[in-house]
């Protein structure tokens, strides 16, 4: 197929909805977590949980920076704002995660110097047209978008700009994984791989999943018929009682991964030895750090940074969602005293996180209905 229409098309679509119904034997159930949060988000805007039969179970895994921020760096974020010489920059959907302290928008209102960016390289060039103060880039993300502060680091250094920097919450998707994978009790039959983080790092770092796991894994694009049919390659491996990585998204993840984002990465980024996931606890080596050659282009190095950590609310049991203990709205505040105008739990942050994206198209069509 060529076009981004022949990936929706209705005809092949009952095709392989139907062939998801054949291969899924009725005397089994499957428990399948998508990774990414834009398949869940995916996955609820096209209604494809309806053309899968009922034995099939989907697992909304971790696979939204947003999301998984901790409280704890989202005030560190708002403590660089504060300070007077300082210009905070971040992505547009970063302006409403809430710390302990609000949000960097509700800090905004207050008289803050933060501002929305759609690329660390605007944030870069604010620098160079606001040379008396210091322009901070909060950089999130997993690989996805990783590659592209690390060439704005690049940048940075090349052209000499001293009043830049960025505060770095690259996570990685990999240590992740296993976490989920080494989690007690935890139970899954196969995994759709992330596809935008994918075409950065490729497939191959997805091999332990099956050789050690025994979990077939599939990385998939983001169209209806690409999630289909990366339940059609899940379970046929399933039935034949293989464990392998494939590439559904062939068409734009290179089984490799994309070499010169990788090196660009390698050169400007450390890991960090642990860091705190929202929902999911501290996980070994699962962050990126600005490395020691451009530690003058590294917000914590350059400022004196806070680092509380402050724990989750014990009322949002976003880390039983995202382990697949419960689905979002068998949380006790979901839709109450948690929603997307006022979030509480990671997983309601983000439109692509699991219970923004449940909200969006299932329970407000149900609460409209009623």
């Amino acid at each position: 197929m060529k076009y981004v229409d022949e990936f929706r098309n209705p005809e092949l679509i009952e095709k392989t909805a139907a062939e998801i119904e054949r291969l899924a034997t009725p005397e089994r159930h499957y428990r399948i977590m998508e990774i990414c949060g834009g398949h869940t988000h995916a996955i609820y805007r096209f209604g494809l949980k309806d053309l899968l039969p009922d034995n099939i179970v989907l697992i909304h895994g971790p696979g939204c920076p947003v999301c998984v921020l901790p409280m704890g760096r989202v005030d560190d974020g708002l403590a660089l704002a504060e300070q007077d010489e300082v210009i905070l920059t971040a992505f547009g959907d970063m302006m409403r995660v809430p710390g302990q302290r609000g949000t960097p928008l509700e800090l905004k209102a207050q008289g803050a110097d933060i501002r929305m960016v759609y690329s660390p390289l605007d944030a870069l060039a604010l620098a160079q047209k606001n040379p008396e103060k210091h322009v901070v880039f909060l950089a999130i993300g997993f690989e996805t978008t990783a590659p592209s502060t690390a060439l704005t680091l690049k940048r940075a250094k090349a052209l000499g700009v001293e009043n830049f920097s960025v505060f770095n919450n690259h996570v990685t998707i990999i240590p992740a994984i296993r976490a989920i994978l080494d989690s007690p009790g935890m139970r899954l039959d196969a995994f759709i791989g992330p596809g935008h983080v994918s075409t950065v790092i490729g497939c191959r770092p997805y091999e332990f999943v099956a050789r050690d796991h025994g979990r077939p894994f599939v990385t998939s694009g983001f169209e209806p018929l690409d999630l289909l049919q990366s339940m059609v390659m899940v379970l046929r491996q399933l039935a034949a009682g293989e464990a392998k990585v494939e590439n559904q998204y062939a068409r734009a993840v290179p089984w490799d991964g994309n070499q010169p984002a990788l090196k660009a990465m390698s050169e400007t980024f450390t890991l960090r030895p642990y860091f705190e996931w929202r929902g999911l606890g501290s996980i070994s080596q699962s962050a990126l750090a600005v490395s020691e050659a451009y530690a003058d282009w590294d917000s914590e190095r350059r400022f004196d940074i806070p680092g509380v950590q402050v724990t989750d609310p014990k009322a949002a049991q976003c880390g039983e969602v995202l382990k697949g203990v419960l689905k979002p709205p068998q949380c006790k505040i979901f839709g109450t005293e948690c929603t997307p105008e006022r979030p509480i739990g990671a997983l309601m942050v983000s439109s692509e996180g699991a219970c923004a994206a449940y909200y969006h198209y299932v329970h407000r069509q149900h609460t409209a209905g009623d």
